[in-house]
Formats: structure tokens, sequence, C-alpha cells
């Protein structure tokens, strides 16, 4: 992401050295800021409710695309707080964390996904404008895609002794989620 101007002073930003790496940097002495770049977190669920794993797909994606339930933690929020308030949110579900499965880099989107398994109450599923359709998959069923929550997906099943596959994806898909 480049920015032109500092959001601290408005000063014009350069580019210059830090760290061991180019950043852009405000050149005003009383100022200093530094644009690290950092990434932001997200959280994102491995959600089991009645013994399956629910996929969902959002409105944006290509229609093949089905992953895990994701998104930004709020301000003050723990990760744990917030995979259960996202999995309530866009599934209509209450759950419980039960473990945290590991953490993953979404380069592409400079993210960090904190991916933990939720187990939900029973009850209907109802999604939220971010969705419209899900899959309710046996954990042996589901398929792992080669990005970051596919991987936790593929951590968590073999985990459980599972010998999960790879879902075969489109070249232009595959590449889409690939890509650094």
């Amino acid at each position: 992401m480049n920015f032109k101007y500092c959001p601290t002073c408005g000063t014009p930003l350069i580019d210059a050295e830090l760290s061991g790496r180019v950043r852009q940097c405000c050149p005003e002495p009383r100022c200093g800021h530094v644009f690290w770049d950092n990434p932001v977190p997200v959280v994102g669920a491995i959600v089991e409710h009645e013994g399956k794993i629910i996929l969902a797909h959002n409105v944006a994606w290509p229609r093949v695309m089905f992953g895990l339930i994701t998104g930004f933690l709020e301000k003050d929020e723990s990760p744990d707080v917030g995979v259960v308030r996202e999995v309530q949110e866009e599934l209509g579900l209450n759950g419980q964390v039960k473990e945290l499965v590991g953490l993953y880099p979404f380069a592409r989107m400079n993210q960090i996904v904190m991916v933990y398994h939720v187990v939900t109450e029973p009850g209907e599923i109802t999604l939220n404008e971010e969705l419209d359709e899900y899959k309710a998959l046996a954990p042996e069923d589901v398929r792992y895609w080669p990005s970051s929550t596919g991987w936790a997906v593929k951590d968590w099943l073999e985990a459980r002794g599972h010998n999960p596959q790879e879902v075969d994806l489109p070249p232009q898909l595959r590449a889409l989620m690939t890509e650094g």
C-alpha cells in the first residue's frame, strides 16, 4: 500500500531505508511518522455445527469458492471473543472456542489469520448479508485449499487422523489464491 501524504501532519512522504527495508516515512523532523505496513489481524473459524463442518460462500467471491467464517477484530476485542462474535454475526449461531488451530499468514491481503475450532449450539443457520450459501460437510469430506485458511483446515483435519485432499481449482483461481 502506498500513501502520498503523512496521515499525522500532511507532509509528502518519502521512501527511506529503515530497519533493513524501504518504508514510507515523513521527512518532517517534528513528526517522524513511519508507515510500517504491519499485517492486519483477522480471526477465522472452523465451525463445527451438529457434527458437520460449515463452509460458506461470500457474495464477493467466485461461485466455486467456499471458505471459513472470518472477520476483523474489533477494538479492544480478544481473538477468542472476536471469532465467536463473527460466527454469531455471519451464521446466527452461538458457539464456543474449543482450540486455537494456528496462525496463518495471508500475504496477498497483508493479514495474519488466527484460526480457531468453534463448536456451535444446535440451531438453524441464518446467513448475514455477506454470505449467500453454505455447505455442511462431514469432516472427512472437507477438502483444503492452497491459501492461509485452507492450510488451517488441512492442519485441523490431519490432527484428527484424516488424510485431507486438496480441492480441485481452475488454474486462474489457483493462481489468485497462491500469489503472495
